[in-house]
């Protein structure tokens, strides 16, 4: 069973945010990182996996949750972290809750999705802003994914600096081309943190393999506007891991390396 909207959304806080920020930056002092990032769920997303059985319409249920989350948002900024907004409604509900419409109407959708998000980030600088789409962070077929080229302008208009998305799974691997296609659509101000290793495999990619990956969108938009990503991460579910944790930490470093070799020939 999950829970459902079945009255008035509203924060009781942010006590619980507070512990994991404290965790996160004694975290980051004892290993030295001069900048670190706190995840955050989307209005979106939270209205994918919670239905609404209490707002008149969707885009209420949205905008109340976008309310309610704003100062979440808001709190990981201030305490000196950047914000990822995890927006899997962008791609991943296109087959999981929205199978009834066609692809133009879903992209509709994604737009009110954006907008409510655009709304509750309105206070912070894009600079700050990490937002990441895709497809469900699951080893599977993946035939029904809406592909990224039916997704890119809603991706773009995210109120957000960094624009991280999948490009190492089998199903998405060929779509860095919509960036080599669409280069002038990309937003002077967006870096792109495509994903460069695969989080649903326990395959360790070639540091080689990597560095081709990253090069691809180098040769795009040039070094300084890309930072090399992983498609997801590599605890979305409790209690469930499909990469051993000592082989997530391989990939890492296998995502290290290759973007070390990235300019050196």
């Amino acid at each position: 069973a999950r829970p459902l909207c079945v009255g008035e959304v509203r924060s009781k806080g942010q006590g619980e945010l507070q512990k994991d920020i404290a965790n996160l930056k004694a975290a980051m002092e004892a290993h030295g990182a001069r900048r670190g990032f706190m995840n955050a769920a989307s209005p979106g997303v939270i209205s994918l996996f919670l239905q609404n059985e209490f707002y008149p319409s969707r885009e209420a249920y949205l905008a109340a949750l976008a309310d309610a989350m704003k100062e979440e948002y808001e709190t990981i900024v201030a305490a000196g972290l950047d914000l990822q907004l995890d927006c899997p409604d962008l791609a991943l509900s296109r087959h999981m809750l929205f199978t009834d419409l066609s692809d133009e109407e879903f992209v509709k959708v994604a737009g009110m999705h954006v907008e409510a998000l655009n709304g509750a980030l309105r206070d912070i600088p894009e600079d700050r802003i990490r937002v990441h789409i895709c497809w469900g962070n699951y080893e599977g077929p993946h035939v029904c994914d809406i592909p990224m080229a039916s997704m890119f302008d809603t991706l773009m208009s995210a109120r957000a600096r960094h624009v991280l998305f999948e490009t190492s799974n089998p199903r998405h691997g060929h779509e860095w081309t919509v960036f080599r296609d669409r280069k002038s659509d990309i937003p002077d101000d967006k870096l792109l943190v495509p994903g460069v290793v695969d989080t649903t495999t326990n395959f360790v990619e070639h540091p080689d393999l990597v560095a081709q990956r990253i090069e691809r969108f180098v040769d795009i938009l040039g070094a300084e506007r890309v930072i090399a990503g992983s498609d997801c991460g590599f605890g979305t579910f409790a209690g469930f891991g499909a990469v051993d944790p000592d082989i997530a930490y391989a990939k890492l470093a296998a995502l290290s390396e290759g973007a070390a070799k990235v300019g050196q020939e």
